[in-house]
């Protein structure tokens, strides 16, 4: 993590503590994003396929993210480019890939676009830090055989494959050039990974120089794709992916990795991610976390409800084996005057389990195997989420995960996280500042709860 980009979190989060700011369980002020409310943008069109083909085939989704509406960001999560969106610039992401391959092909998102997304051209490189590229790893990326594509407004589309050999928990940087006016951007709000931005062409850059803008957002890209190898050891020995499967983890701040390390890959799906290579398991792991994320209202702050972008975040992703479902929390909550709780008020724990029932289904309709989740603790939170009546909820609901048999095997993060002196309260030694969120050793203690032969 860069020492600037330190001091900012340091400084975001004693602003945070010292005012104990209602905020979305994304553990980010809401009020500083009511800016980004006045937006009124199209649900999206079902995404379409424009030139390589989108099915499975033996293809592993290694990297994965969620996508959300443009909005302004705040004081707490610092300022992002989604509603000014691009224009002479070159926009470098890097990523840390869960599971490696012969290829690599990318997939970019313009579902929230209302006007056709034009990539001049891209590239991806293996990642030397930051915004820097290893010298001599650099390779052209194309779509349908051409360096430029358009991505219509609602759409989706996929890269030509790139022979790029890949080893599980390696990263890449991955380059977009635009020379015109994109209009506001598709992106993912919350990352402790920086995208790093130039003016002009840098696309071949190795050193990080132009590239002298950053924000901790993601913009366009929603996955990093892999394919061949034996699983374990590719034919250079590096290991690779053979279509074994992909593992998506779906919910809300717990998943998206609120209270991580910025640059230290500690969220959930990392800790997994490392897990299973530790096991030579050729599975890849998918974050599609949304904080603040719901399941029966969208949010101008978290996102569509959990129920409608289920199919696109899970369903439609490559070579999908299993999902690990963490959702409720921000439905049960009660945080007076919180723009990204409307609309819609708290539900019940009857609907919440009515609309994992609905998630549950869809996944079994597909022959996925769904690990449920149980809601972490919320009291003692540093802003109020938490009453009685929230916590009589919270219960109802592990309970019905714990016991219902609806789902193939259950993760327990309520029971990991608990205080043993007071389990309604996450023990200090696994909690963020927030009082809410897991640390490091917190989401390395959930990741060890996973029974990964049910995942295989």
């Amino acid at each position: 993590m860069r020492p600037e980009a330190a001091r900012r979190w340091d400084r975001r989060m004693k602003r945070k503590l010292s005012a104990r700011v209602a905020a979305p369980l994304a553990g980010i002020a809401a009020a500083a994003l009511i800016g980004g409310l006045g937006y009124a943008w199209p649900r999206p069109a079902p995404a379409v396929a424009q030139t390589a083909s989108l099915k499975n085939g033996t293809w592993s989704q290694s990297w994965g993210a969620a996508m959300q509406r443009p909005i302004a960001g705040g004081e707490d999560e610092g300022p992002n480019w989604s509603v000014e969106g691009f224009g002479d610039h070159s926009l470098r992401q890097v990523v840390r890939l869960s599971t490696g391959g012969a290829k690599v092909r990318i997939r970019l998102s313009n579902v929230y676009g209302t006007r056709p997304l034009r990539v001049a051209a891209g590239a991806v490189a293996r990642s030397a830090g930051g915004a820097q590229a290893w010298p001599g790893s650099t390779a052209a990326l194309t779509f349908g055989g051409k360096r430029s594509v358009a991505v219509a407004p609602g759409g989706e589309i996929v890269s030509d494959p790139v022979p790029l050999a890949t080893a599980p928990l390696e990263k890449l940087a991955v380059t977009l050039r635009f020379t015109g006016a994109t209009g506001p951007a598709t992106f993912h709000r919350f990352t402790t990974q920086p995208a790093y931005r130039a003016t002009g062409d840098h696309l071949s850059d190795v050193g990080a120089g132009a590239y002298t803008r950053s924000t901790d957002a993601l913009y366009y890209l929603t996955g990093v794709e892999v394919t061949g190898g034996n699983g374990t050891t590719g034919g250079n020995g590096t290991a690779g992916g053979n279509g074994a499967g992909t593992v998506v983890a779906f919910g809300d701040s717990l998943i998206d990795g609120v209270g991580a390390s910025p640059g230290a890959d500690a969220r959930l799906p990392d800790a997994l991610a490392e897990r299973l290579a530790a096991a030579r398991a050729p599975l890849s792991v998918v974050n599609a976390g949304i904080g603040g994320n719901r399941l029966r209202y969208d949010s101008a702050c978290a996102g569509e409800k959990a129920t409608a972008r289920f199919a696109r975040d899970v369903l439609n992703r490559p070579g999908v084996r299993a999902v690990i479902v963490h959702l409720g929390a921000n439905d049960i909550r009660v945080t007076p005057g919180d723009p990204c709780l409307r609309p819609g008020g708290p539900a019940t724990a009857a609907q919440v389990i009515d609309a994992q029932r609905q998630l549950v289904r869809a996944a079994r309709a597909r022959g996925l195997k769904v690990v449920g989740t149980t809601i972490l603790p919320m009291k003692g939170a540093l802003f109020p989420v938490w009453t009685p009546q929230v916590e009589k909820d919270r219960d109802a609901i592990n309970h019905w995960i714990r016991t219902s048999g609806a789902y193939d095997a259950v993760l327990d993060a309520d029971r990991i996280m608990a205080d043993p002196a007071d389990p309604d309260r996450s023990r200090l030694s696994y909690v963020y500042q927030d009082g809410l969120h897991p640390n490091d050793a917190g989401y390395q203690a959930l990741a060890r709860g996973i029974d990964l032969r049910v995942l295989r």
